[in-house]
C-alpha cells in the first residue's frame, strides 16, 4: 500500500522525511546520562520539564500535520489537469 502512496509528490516527499532532531532513543538517553553525570540536577529538571514542553508543542505538531495535508490537497488539485492530460495522450 505504501507504493501507491503519491511518491511523486514534492510536498509529500519533505513531510516524509526524517528530521534532524528525530534521534534515537539510545543517542538521548546516553546524553541524559551525560547530563546527569556532569550536572544532575539539570538533568533532573530536564526529565521533569521534557512531558511538558511536549505537551505545550503538540498543538503545533498538529497544525504543522493539517497544513501539510491542506497543501498536499493543493498540490493534487494543481497537477490534477496534467495527470488528465497525460492520460488522454496516452489512449
Amino acid at each position: 500500500m505504501s507504493e501507491q502512496f503519491p511518491a511523486k509528490n514534492p510536498i509529500w516527499n519533505k513531510l516524509a522525511q526524517k528530521s534532524y532532531i528525530d534521534t534515537s532513543p539510545m543517542i538521548k538517553f546516553l546524553l541524559w546520562l551525560i547530563l546527569f553525570v556532569l550536572c544532575w540536577p539539570l538533568a533532573l529538571l530536564a526529565l521533569i520539564l521534557y512531558p511538558l514542553v511536549w505537551v505545550l508543542l503538540l498543538p503545533f505538531r498538529i497544525a504543522g500535520v493539517a497544513v501539510g495535508a491542506v497543501l498536499a490537497l493543493i498540490w493534487g488539485l494543481v497537477v490534477l489537469p496534467v495527470h488528465f492530460a497525460r492520460r488522454l495522450s496516452r489512449a
